[in-house]
């Protein structure tokens, strides 16, 4: 199902088929790449990637089969080019979780988007490092970590508002000479109760007051943005 915000809600008893196919590493970075840098070929894709144009353009095509890639206006006519149907991807935890292999899927989807996370602070590093960001980009970025106790209402609560205060804050950077991309990783992990008493992780901050922030593109939440090197 299509929704007005650009968004592709799967549900798993339909679209098993879609959801399986994004569970492959290289489908997963190609569509984030397009939706973070726009319209390109499998050849340009392939340079991004460091695989080969057969390869990218195979999958590609397993992507467009699913509706989560379509044909962009050519430049010439010599070479396919490629664009993003959706902005997002997401799905129902839940309904995931009552189908046939869909806990498997979306414990592969969310491990995808750890590493999306990795590869996104190693690049937020060197472009801080390189110059490539501004110095006024030291201060609030970071990732942080906290373990408030909620309800399973109060936790759905929690997403509501920190997608609606994205959106909102999108649209009034939107054309901002000075807005850049940002990787926004958000998960919200219930854990039951530890039962060796007295152990546990500790938060380890880089803001000591920021709030519970960064996946996800994910990063477990219901709503996951297939990202790739950069989104």
């Amino acid at each position: 199902m299509d929704n007005d915000d650009g968004r592709r809600v799967l549900d798993p008893a339909q679209d098993g088929a879609a959801l399986k196919a994004l569970t492959h590493p290289l489908r997963l970075t190609l569509l984030g790449l397009l939706r973070q840098h726009g319209p390109a070929t499998a050849s340009e894709l392939a340079v991004r990637t460091g695989e080969s144009s057969a390869s990218t353009s195979y999958h590609l095509r397993v992507l467009a089969k699913y509706a989560f890639v379509t044909e962009a206006a050519h430049r010439d006519g010599r070479e396919r080019r490629w664009k993003s149907v959706h902005d997002m991807t997401s799905w129902s935890n839940e309904a995931m979780r009552r189908s046939p292999g869909g806990s498997t899927i979306l414990s592969v989807l969310h491990r995808r988007q750890v590493e999306h996370l990795q590869r996104s602070l190693d690049r937020h590093e060197a472009d801080l490092e390189s110059g490539r960001l501004g110095q006024e980009w030291q201060e609030p970025s970071g990732v942080s970590d906290s373990m408030p106790r909620l309800t399973p209402e109060s936790l759905a609560e929690l997403w509501e508002v920190l997608q609606a205060k994205s959106d909102e804050l999108t649209a009034r950077d939107a054309g901002n000479p000075r807005a850049e991309q940002v990787v926004l990783f958000t998960a919200g992990l219930p854990l039951a109760p530890d039962p060796v008493a007295g152990t546990g992780p500790v938060a380890d901050h880089d803001h000591a007051d920021a709030p519970a922030g960064p996946d996800a593109t994910g990063a477990a939440g219901p709503d996951a943005a297939a990202a790739g090197d950069a989104s």
